[in-house]
């Protein structure tokens, strides 16, 4: 099964761009990130079009997180248990954020996960983030303990560079989000809670991330903050 991620900062308006990466490069399992859009405005039907299924949660404008699919989707969950919940301004009460949806396809457990920034040190967000994470490190933890065997990738943009040469230059980053020690333990929680970043020995030294408005990608100035953490491969192939 081939599968990849993608944070699309709007599925509306790069619906063409996502479905023409699918058809090109026979890609089984798509996990979205970022798709800017409540679950009745997402664009089902381009996707239905080229033979894909969608699953999806979008609550407003902001997050949403989506997997689609051309070898099934089944067991969808919204969310993971315990997953923490944010309040957007002072006095509101936290509500849950769509951040993290699960389903089963073509026999593996595939998740689309969009993790808080963090915004800057000291920010509540980056509290919120690290609970987060814990919360996902407690979950992904449990999967493996219930069915070692169990086919489990953890996909999507997790807003954390967790080894100094995905970013391009530490010292830019000296005093910011993404590289912070807290962050990096938290990253590190989940890899040793049985999972490997399957992608990072076939790519080494390359970014998923590049700031668009600063003229990143022509410099080369990108960060690494999307991953596939995977299970352990079944002992049956």
């Amino acid at each position: 099964m081939r599968l990849a991620t993608w944070n699309v900062n709007s599925v509306r308006t790069r619906v063409d761009r996502v479905t023409a990466f699918l058809e090109r490069s026979g890609v089984d399992v798509l996990a979205i990130q970022e798709t800017k859009c409540r679950d009745d405005q997402f664009p089902h039907m381009p996707f239905e079009a080229i033979g894909y299924e969608v699953a999806h949660v979008g609550l407003n404008q902001w997050n949403g997180v989506a997997i689609v699919s051309r070898v099934g989707i089944e067991d969808v969950q919204i969310g993971f248990d315990g997953m923490p919940s944010w309040s957007a301004k002072e006095g509101l009460d936290p509500a849950p954020e769509a951040r993290a949806i699960g389903a089963t396809c073509g026999g593996v457990r595939t998740w689309s996960l969009y993790v808080p920034n963090g915004r800057q040190l000291g920010d509540p967000h980056l509290a919120y983030k690290l609970d987060w994470l814990a919360a996902l490190r407690e979950n992904a933890a449990g999967w493996l303990a219930a069915d070692a065997d169990a086919q489990i990738a953890l996909t999507g943009d997790w807003n954390i560079a967790p080894e100094d040469g995905d970013v391009w230059d530490m010292a830019v980053f000296a005093h910011s989000t993404h590289v912070s020690p807290p962050e990096r333990a938290a990253f590190a929680a989940v890899v040793e809670a049985g999972y490997a970043d399957v992608v990072r020995p076939h790519t080494p030294g390359e970014y998923t991330y590049w700031d668009y408005t600063q003229l990143r990608f022509p410099r080369r100035e990108g960060m690494r903050i999307d991953f596939a953490l995977c299970s352990p491969p079944s002992p049956l192939g």
